[in-house]
């Protein structure tokens, strides 16, 4: 059964998109297309955020692009040997918070010891560190041009500092009617679409329901988290899945629920 995943592939340990692999488990040929790209902004500012730990109570990263952002001001003006050298172990001795596994593996192979990543939602992520003793000094917050407000007012409602600095933005992955043209055309209607985000339900459903036609009311719709199923709702859409957690396997096993493959 033929399943298509709106996202770019992110190869893990193993050589595959972990993705894949799960859907696979369960018998589901999963393909994936991206349509999001990123611009990364302010990377001289947040370079200079991190090269002064000690300005800061910790990090919070809220999505892999924070990740990237952060690791191509690493990769600027020799910053990698800074902080291999000094710079990891200053951060090391602070809290760390971060939503999800792709997250929390990218950091952890910063050298970055992160917390908080079974929190699946950033209003979850808040309310984790809201448990924590308050820090003095501010959190410091790499993160996109369309994030949420949750985080920020649940901890400001706390009385916990954060400073935010806007580090990317999404635009649409150029190459997002041609992908999905070429898949409708070699692989039919899929089963099943997830979508990974709000934006990414933006920029492709036009496409995809031009390409379905009426045989959109046959597409088993999932979304990655609470916040991407309200996007999709918004547009008249039934949800069919919603991951329990932003995870391949939570994925892999809501997707077998709502499609009931066999040998699952």
């Amino acid at each position: 059964m033929k399943v298509l995943l709106l996202k770019d592939a992110k190869e893990d340990d193993g050589g595959q998109d972990p993705y894949i692999r799960e859907l696979g488990f369960c018998g589901l040929e999963a393909t994936l297309i991206p349509v999001l790209s990123f611009e990364f902004l302010a990377l001289p500012s947040l370079s200079e955020k991190l090269s002064q730990p000690e300005r800061y109570g910790g990090l919070v990263l809220t999505s892999p692009r924070a990740v990237e952002a952060a690791e191509l001001c690493l990769r600027r003006d020799g910053g990698t040997e800074v902080w291999t050298e000094s710079l990891r172990e200053r951060w090391s001795a602070k809290p760390v918070y971060v939503v999800g596994s792709a997250t929390a593996s990218l950091a952890n192979k910063m050298g970055l010891d992160a917390e908080g990543e079974h929190c699946g939602t950033a209003e979850k992520l808040a309310g984790h560190i809201c448990s924590r003793e308050s820090p003095a000094l501010p959190l410091l917050f790499p993160c996109g041009a369309l994030k949420g407000e949750t985080l920020p007012k649940m901890l400001k409602d706390k009385g916990i500092p954060l400073e935010s600095l806007t580090v990317y933005q999404k635009a649409p992955h150029p190459g997002i009617q041609v992908n999905l043209s070429s898949y409708y055309s070699e692989q039919g209607v899929p089963a099943g679409i997830t979508f990974f985000s709000p934006s990414g339900l933006a920029y492709s459903l036009k496409h995809i329901q031009d390409l379905s036609g009426s045989s959109i009311h046959q597409i088993k719709f999932a979304a990655i988290g609470p916040t991407t199923a309200r996007a999709l709702a918004a547009q008249g859409l039934p949800v069919s899945c919603t991951a329990e957690s932003p995870t391949p396997r939570a994925l892999a096993e809501g997707l077998r629920r709502a499609l009931q493959p066999p040998h699952c």
